[in-house]
């Protein structure tokens, strides 16, 4: 499978970001592009990647304008590649409105699954597309900040970007 992929450098951000035919399927914050390519062939086996700034420009636009505080929807098209419980996890995810959080057990009762918790909380951690599937907004019950795969800091400060807009 084809995949065209760019490195979006904005303020303190390094993001890498990928996509297929139909849209993004992977930003991540790996620190280097052997990272990045290990990272996107676990949601992508068979991953043929190519570096397309010109393709990627569209989205890097948008993730931009969410940094600089003048986004807060997306529109850009996504393909999110995952198992069916995944996606379904990823979608609750989807729905959570910018500038809010939910907690792990909240996502649980959302796919009306209240007792799979923990298997919602790693179909959580294991989400392709870091910012625009909005993972940063999922909190300990107790309002503590956990696990990120882009890190804590990363998870903080775009909760913070959030409630100054």
């Amino acid at each position: 499978m084809n995949i065209e992929w760019a490195n979006l450098q904005e303020g303190e951000w390094s993001l890498y970001l990928a996509k297929t035919e139909k849209g993004l399927c992977y930003i991540g914050s790996d620190p280097e592009f052997e990272e990045f390519e290990s990272s996107l062939k676990k949601y992508i086996p068979a991953a043929v990647l190519a570096e397309n700034k010109d393709a990627l420009h569209p989205y890097m636009m948008e993730i931009q304008e969410f940094f600089q505080g003048k986004r807060q929807v997306f529109s850009m098209d996504l393909d999110v590649i995952g198992t069916p419980f995944q996606e379904e996890v990823w979608g609750a995810l989807a729905q959570i409105p910018y500038g809010k959080t939910v907690s792990y057990s909240d996502i649980a009762e959302k796919i009306n699954r209240p007792q799979a918790v923990r298997a919602a909380g790693k179909a959580i951690g294991a989400n392709p597309l870091l910012i625009a599937v909005p993972c940063h907004r999922v909190i300990g019950k107790n309002g503590a900040i956990t696990g990120y795969r882009g890190g804590i800091e990363m998870k903080q400060t775009l909760l913070e970007l959030e409630q100054l807009n």
